[in-house]
């Protein structure tokens, strides 16, 4: 049997974000579905290759990378716990320039948590599904710091459950996000070993019990500043703690909505650019129209930007990974590369996703095609094109 053919494209005329920057002189040559080459210039065509002129005025971009997404495309993974569910919410934020993502499920019931988890791996051996691995946002938070998860399926970490998620972090990207004063060190040495990615999040811990849990393994914040105490004074807590560490991945959510602007403009300031990154925070109304959804069998209202219980609880946000690259340029004052930085090649670092989140030579071809204003075209994924 003879090999399937080679599949070759170049794409030119736009501006490449390569790790050296924006350029204008730049042609990203693709062979089946991963970037081979980056030709400079007027650079002649190689042989047996597709040219394909981009839209002039036009950005390429590595593809987002969305490492917290609750839902999308009306599916929330806590209520569709399923492969499909999380194709399909790939498939929604895929509109929006995001080419792989970490479902999320938040604190729920064991069986529900666990479903989504094999639903998430599942999915990622699905080609070109969009789905990387799986974020557990839960259940093992502070009580003192719910937010909207639900209290009664709050709870501390066993040795089974340090096990189980052992085992999954051996077979796809696992993200949990912890409080680490609810959790023993030796669970947190034993996951940070087996390549399971810890963050703070939902969090009451002092300051110096984030710095211990740093030294742990604890690799990076959950939405900094949200559900987690103030910075004060005499306390300076998780907050804190973050600000002056240099070593772990800080998520923002920049929706004008969950943090002030000058918070923002303060951890950006206070850490390493190249461990920031931006994260959606996505529910299930992301791409659609509909003004509520159910969350614990309660509803949530979609109005004035916001996700809220009745009570103003936030629950999620409603904000896409476009629209948080436009806002850390017009609210935050950021350079479009570093802010589409923070949306793609900081959050593959995080989660050490090594094949993706650069236009370089070995990278996955996830691309995306922006407008200079942050409007999505399109995007590829292993290198075939979706329009946005």
């Amino acid at each position: 049997m003879s090999p399937p053919p080679v599949r070759r494209m170049l794409l030119r005329g736009a501006r490449v974000l390569t790790e050296a920057g924006l350029r204008d002189d730049a042609a990203v040559l693709v062979e089946n579905g991963l970037i081979l080459d980056i030709l400079q210039g007027q650079a002649a065509e190689p042989p047996g290759v597709a040219e394909e002129w981009l839209p002039e005025g036009t950005i390429l971009a590595p593809g987002f990378i969305d490492v917290q997404a609750n839902g999308g495309g009306g599916v929330l993974f806590n209520e569709t716990p399923t492969v499909e569910g999380a194709c399909a919410i790939a498939a929604a934020h895929r509109r929006f320039g995001t080419t792989s993502l970490l479902p999320t499920v938040i604190t729920d019931r064991p069986e529900i948590m666990r479903q989504a988890a094999a639903a998430a791996q599942a999915a990622k051996l699905l080609p070109d599904s969009g789905v990387a691995g799986v974020h557990l946002e839960g259940p093992f938070i502070s009580p003192k710091r719910p937010g909207v998860h639900n209290p009664a399926l709050i709870r501390r970490m066993g040795a089974e459950d340090c096990a189980y998620l052992v085992a999954r972090a051996g077979s796809m990207p696992v993200l949990v996000t912890l409080a680490p004063e609810e959790v023993e060190d030796q669970f947190l040495d034993q996951m940070a070993a087996a390549g399971v990615v810890l963050s703070a999040g939902h969090t009451a811990a002092s300051a110096e019990r984030v710095a211990t849990s740093l030294f742990q393994g604890v690799r990076g914040f959950t939405h900094l500043y949200n559900a987690m105490p103030p910075l004060a004074g005499r306390e300076p807590g998780p907050v804190g703690a973050a600000l002056l560490d240099d070593t772990a991945w800080c998520g923002l959510i920049v929706d004008g909505v969950h943090v002030h602007a000058a918070s923002l403009k303060l951890a950006l300031a206070a850490r390493p650019q190249a461990r920031m990154l931006l994260v959606t925070d996505a529910m299930s109304v992301l791409g659609t129209a509909a003004e509520t959804f159910t969350l614990y069998g309660t509803t949530i209202f979609r109005r004035r930007g916001r996700l809220e219980r009745e009570d103003g609880t936030l629950a999620g946000a409603d904000l896409d990974m476009a629209a948080a690259v436009r806002n850390s340029v017009t609210m935050l004052g950021l350079g479009i590369e570093r802010a589409l930085a923070m949306a793609s090649t900081y959050p593959a670092d995080f989660m050490r996703l090594a094949d993706r989140g650069r236009i370089a030579p070995g990278q996955r071809a996830d691309l995306v095609l922006l407008t200079e204003q942050v409007k999505v075209l399109g995007t590829w994924i292993g290198g075939g094109w979706q329009a946005a």
